[in-house]
């Protein structure tokens, strides 16, 4: 069974920088896609980032709104996936999850419903 639990958010002004971790236990990170997407209040869950990594294979995938901005790795060491944040904005509030997925190296995955585990959540609040 895999676990993931997300850690690292809170209240930051605009402009700022948080780092979100996500642990995952059960498993290293070969052969799985891991996502972070986000949740506003009334909104839709949306993606953010993904990184894949098969054999000597490594993938990333950014959405538009984060390009620049944010960046995802793979800390082999913590077994973690973190998310660096940069340059916030108050539209970067939202609860932000982390999620996993079986990967074979095709096209990381950027919709929600291709992931299969998920964490709880922490939430980013950006104050302008």
């Amino acid at each position: 069974q895999v676990q993931l639990v997300e850690s690292g958010g809170g209240l930051v002004q605009a402009g700022g920088s948080l780092r979100l971790s996500c642990a995952a236990s059960g498993r290293t990170f070969s052969n799985y896609a891991m996502g972070w997407f986000r949740q506003a209040p009334g909104k839709e869950r949306e993606f953010v980032a993904a990184i894949g990594r098969s054999g000597i294979t490594t993938s990333l995938s950014y959405a538009d709104s984060v390009k620049g901005r944010f960046t995802i790795s793979i800390d082999n060491a913590k077994n973690t996936v973190n998310l660096q944040m940069s340059s916030l904005k108050p539209e970067d509030t939202a609860v932000y999850y982390c999620a996993s997925r079986l990967w074979s190296a095709f096209g990381l995955p950027r919709g929600s419903n291709e992931y299969n585990y998920w964490g709880q959540g922490t939430q980013v609040t950006v104050s302008s």
